[in-house]
């Protein structure tokens, strides 16, 4: 089969894949809506019926599920592309760490409880980190490089777990608070929610879109994209600053999840390739698909409560991601 016969499969099966795990995520909870009241629910939104009413309030955690995958997806394949490991997350930046001190600072010192207060919070600790990180490898020869974004990145994030857990671990009233967020949820998201972190999602995708050509160069090495008129710092500093918006506008409402923004990109590679017109659609659409499957799991599993999605992710995608990385020769990027 042809590489665009592949692609193009791949992106419908995809397709169907989301929107089925869409119809499930509005369907499975504490009460089992069946599919054809969910679809009298969608055409009458006014009935009033108490279908209705279940089907309308589970709607924004289904589209905040499909966003936030979406994002998790697409940061991770920028991710990759900047530092040029296939098997890099948006936490080599260390972006959720970032984030996860500033809310642990804020519950801890500030007394917030509201998520609104956490998406300002967690943006902040994400983008004041990305910044320090991308400053600490610029210095020196040859500026920021992908080995020293990732040796500065991972250097930095052992160092803010370390504050993290001293000025958490004291407090068991911060504990309790935080370790929730930790955790990783995205139930119980409004449409105010959704509408406060849209822009910078909006933002960071198409960065995201508009580097496709110019990350590609850079895959084939900072002197040869340098010599085909790319401005490499430039670039790798616009897609770090797109998955930081990307991952952070998440993080500030879920919580860290982790595994999407790692395996999804990876997998896609390696069935598809390395080419990022291919890799950030489809890291967005299988990762959309993956935090809705997670979070449907999660509710089906933990019946009559309901398991936190990161906990799921964490479940489904480090024993495979393990097997894969043993038994499988990732593609060069």
């Amino acid at each position: 089969m042809k590489n665009g016969q592949r692609v193009i499969g791949i992106t419908l099966l995809g397709m169907i894949i989301l929107a089925g795990c869409m119809l499930a995520s509005v369907a499975y909870g504490s009460n089992l809506i069946p599919i054809g009241q969910i679809l009298q629910a969608l055409q009458n939104p006014d009935s009033g019926t108490f279908e209705a009413s279940v089907v309308w309030a589970r709607i924004p955690r289904t589209m905040f599920g499909v966003l936030a995958g979406a994002a998790l997806g697409v940061s991770g394949a920028l991710m990759q592309a900047v530092t040029r490991n296939p098997i890099a997350d948006p936490s080599v930046l260390g972006v959720n760490t970032g984030a996860s001190l500033f809310v642990v600072i804020g519950i801890a010192w500030m007394h917030i409880t509201s998520s609104q207060q956490y998406i300002w919070l967690a943006f902040a600790g994400a983008a004041l980190t990305a910044v320090f990180v991308y400053g600490i490898a610029s210095v020196g020869y040859g500026g920021p490089t992908s080995i020293k974004l990732a040796l500065a990145g991972t250097a930095t994030g052992t160092a803010l777990s370390a504050l993290v857990n001293t000025i958490m671990l004291p407090d068991s009233s911060v504990m309790k608070e935080f370790r929730f967020w930790q955790v990783g949820s995205i139930s119980g998201t409004s449409w105010g929610e959704i509408r406060t972190i849209l822009p910078y999602l909006l933002v960071g995708f198409v960065l995201a879109v508009i580097l496709i050509p110019a990350l590609n160069a850079l895959a084939l090495g900072d002197e040869l994209a340098a010599g085909l008129g790319v401005n490499v710092q430039l670039v790798r500093a616009l897609a770090a600053l797109g998955g930081v918006l990307l991952c952070a506008a998440t993080t500030a409402l879920a919580g860290p999840i982790g595994f999407v923004g790692l395996m999804v990109p990876h997998f896609v590679r390696l069935t598809l390739g390395a080419d990022l017109k291919t890799v950030i659609p489809l890291s967005a659409l299988y990762g959309a698909a993956l935090l809705v499957l997670a979070d449907v799991l999660g509710r089906v599993l933990g019946s009559p409560g309901e398991l936190e999605v990161g906990i799921v992710t964490a479940v489904l995608g480090a024993p495979v991601f393990i097997l894969v990385a043993k038994k499988a020769k990732v593609r060069s990027l």
